[in-house]
């Protein structure tokens, strides 16, 4: 059996992100869909001191509506050396945050010279999977011809993947239809995101739906243990 998932792009997503991937054989980046603003595409959730803060990539957007999230544009390359500054003075007394300092420096020098928001997010998600020892194959939706319908596009990726079995987020229950995994001999499954293990966090209350940096700078190459798919 092979397993299968399918997710957009996110930038520098929650560890639960990373638990889909870790779980499937094969993850497939669905990128050539329609770009949606104020979503995960182009942010994400750090803790500090006056609560949660938003590390959002600007990106070209207005008047761009259609626009497909591999299409979409940083608007301003200062973000890169932006975003490096805050989560230094968020984390610096993070228990393991000198461990990835110069990783993490290294990958915000690069992405200050990138200009796709989708080459962007992969480079950040196949630095994270190697910190975390994820080696799930990687693909497009572009490696692989796409068909109209919501639900059968899915499908014809998973098929042309060789997959057999698919792990969708929760979310989609709202719009998947099930019978045609049915009828396309496909085992559809959803991800399960509860019961998730606490660990110590800087600044108040527990939070597990922060980008997983934060779990990273607090418990270092314990994270998996942190994660459902390691355990």
């Amino acid at each position: 059996m092979k397993k299968i998932a399918i997710l957009q792009s996110n930038y520098i997503p929650w560890k639960g992100y990373f638990d889909i991937i870790n779980y499937v054989d094969e993850f497939i980046i669905y990128d050539n869909v329609q770009y949606t603003r104020n979503d995960w595409r182009n942010r994400n959730r750090i803790k500090t001191p006056n609560g949660v803060q938003w590390l959002t990539i600007p990106v070209f957007s207005k008047s761009k509506f259609g626009q497909n999230i591999n299409e979409t544009k940083v608007s301003n390359a200062k973000w890169a050396t932006k975003h490096m500054k805050t989560l230094h003075q968020m984390y610096a007394k993070a228990p393991h945050f000198k461990e990835y300092e110069s990783l993490l420096e290294d990958l915000y020098n690069r992405a200050s010279n990138m200009e796709l928001l989708s080459e962007i997010n992969y480079m950040f998600m196949t630095a994270i999977c190697n910190e975390l020892g994820i080696d799930t194959k990687l693909t497009w939706s572009t490696d692989y011809e796409m068909v109209d319908g919501q639900t059968e596009r899915l499908i014809g990726l998973i098929q042309a993947a060789g997959g057999d079995y698919y792990l969708s987020g929760p979310a989609a229950k709202n719009y998947i239809n099930e019978a045609l995994f049915d009828e396309a001999g496909i085992k559809l499954d959803y991800i399960d995101y509860s019961g998730y293990p606490e660990y110590e966090q800087l600044y108040g209350d527990f939070d597990h739906a922060v980008s997983v940096l934060d779990l990273l700078f607090m418990t270092g190459p314990e994270a998996p243990k942190y994660m459902k798919s390691f355990l």
